[in-house]
């Protein structure tokens, strides 16, 4: 407890905020990792999910093969990486974290995309909507919650995995705790260890808002959407 209480009293020091290796700066890394990761992700892995979803063919083998990727520690990556000409470039820890996060992202993308009720489908079809209009207007808004809940776990995951970035040099919240064992300074070990964790609660606090705010049944007020047409007004805007 009094390790705790020591890590509590290093964060406060307002030392211990200035400065290049201060925990402000490496705060802004650590979020900029975190930001560039799962962003890079969202973009590979959102529309291959929301195509899949689709068409309905093929989901399966990709999710597959991407839990084959989560099941692969990001260190194992980085120590291949490092093998590469990348070397300790910056870049190796973000190709690692990208991998990371896309298995959520993909995976929650496709299965929210499918699970879209298939009567509200129909509705919008009998409407005259085409492929692009269908996927944009009805299939995307309502698997809006299941792939905002992919991207709020691999932010998560990712914020908290960054740290390991420190392992090659890299920036961020992990060269505080690798800098107090390398000095053996036990509250600064426990003060980086405590900031990620708070920084992870803060992005999955910020990531749920989102969600709900990006929610087309929450933004309608509407409880049943498989109720026609109103769903369709309801996701469509019209």
């Amino acid at each position: 407890m009094n390790a705790f209480i020591d890590g509590i009293q290093w964060l406060f020091d307002p030392a211990n905020w200035s400065g290049p290796n201060g925990i402000g700066a490496r705060l802004v890394e650590q979020l900029w990792l975190t930001v560039t990761s799962v962003v890079l992700a969202c973009l590979i892995a959102i529309p291959i999910g929301l195509w899949l979803g689709h068409i309905g063919k093929g989901g399966t083998l990709a999710i597959n093969i991407s839990n084959i990727g989560r099941a692969i520690p990001v260190f194992a990556v980085l120590s291949i990486l490092i093998l590469t000409p990348l070397r300790f470039s910056i870049w190796s820890t973000i190709i690692a974290l990208v991998l990371f996060a896309i298995p959520p992202v993909l995976t929650n993308t496709y299965v929210g995309m499918r699970e879209v009720d298939r009567d509200v489908v129909d509705a919008a079809t009998g409407m005259g909507m085409d492929g692009p209009q269908l996927l944009r207007k009805v299939e995307l808004p309502l698997a809006m919650p299941l792939l905002m809940n992919g991207v709020r776990v691999a932010a998560v995951q990712v914020v908290a995995t960054a740290t390991i970035a420190a392992l090659v040099a890299g920036p961020g919240l992990g060269r505080i705790i690798t800098s107090g064992f390398a000095r053996q300074d036990l509250p600064q070990v426990i003060g980086g260890a405590i900031l990620v964790a708070l920084l992870a609660l803060a992005v999955e606090g910020l990531m749920e808002w989102l969600q709900r705010r990006l929610d087309p049944v929450r933004r309608a007020g509407r409880g049943d959407l498989r109720k026609m047409p109103e769903a369709v007004d309801a996701v469509t805007g019209s």
